[in-house]
């Protein structure tokens, strides 16, 4: 299904997070798919970084993100499961102005027919924070890929657009 089209493509600037306790920038998989498709997008990558599964850690990159004014979205990948070490799903959560449920909602079933059952343990998450989007995806390529392929890039102009009250 294709959603009714906008006015014009805009430039966004993007924040990329992966969180993990073993990822490096040569081994983040799904931070560079991230970055290659809002880049072949026409998005511009304006932050990407590499933040340790820790409270205190994600509460830190919220901070310094929630007040870069030039930003417009950010995508943090991996912490979104049920594991212990998983916290990014609880700290972005309490951080969030507004969810969009349906995100989740709809991200679940499409993986759902992937891989079936196991599509439940997944906590992504979206939301709106000081007129920011921020989507919070598992740390899996397959998961990546298909959240900001069928989900994210769809709709990311026309989300914006709603945050700042433009149609």
């Amino acid at each position: 299904m294709i959603p009714h089209p906008d006015p014009e493509n805009i430039t966004l600037n993007c924040a990329v997070i992966t969180v993990s306790d073993t990822r490096t920038k040569e081994t983040d998989k799904s931070g560079q798919l991230i970055q290659q498709l809002l880049t072949d997008a026409g998005h511009k990558i304006a932050i990407y970084a590499i933040v340790k599964d820790e409270p205190e850690d994600l509460d830190d990159w919220l901070n310094k993100l929630d007040t870069n004014s030039e930003l417009k979205v950010i995508i943090f990948s991996g912490g979104t499961g049920i594991a212990p070490r998983d916290t990014t799903y609880d700290v972005v959560t309490d951080w969030l102005d507004k969810p969009i449920p349906g995100f989740g909602e709809i991200f679940r079933y499409l993986s759902y027919q992937e891989i079936g059952s196991r599509a439940i343990a997944s906590r992504a998450v979206a939301g709106v924070k000081n007129q920011k989007l921020v989507f919070s995806l598992p740390g899996s390529a397959n998961a990546v890929k298909l959240a900001v392929s069928q989900l994210i890039l769809p709709e990311l102009n026309h989300l914006v657009r709603q945050i700042q009250g433009k149609k």
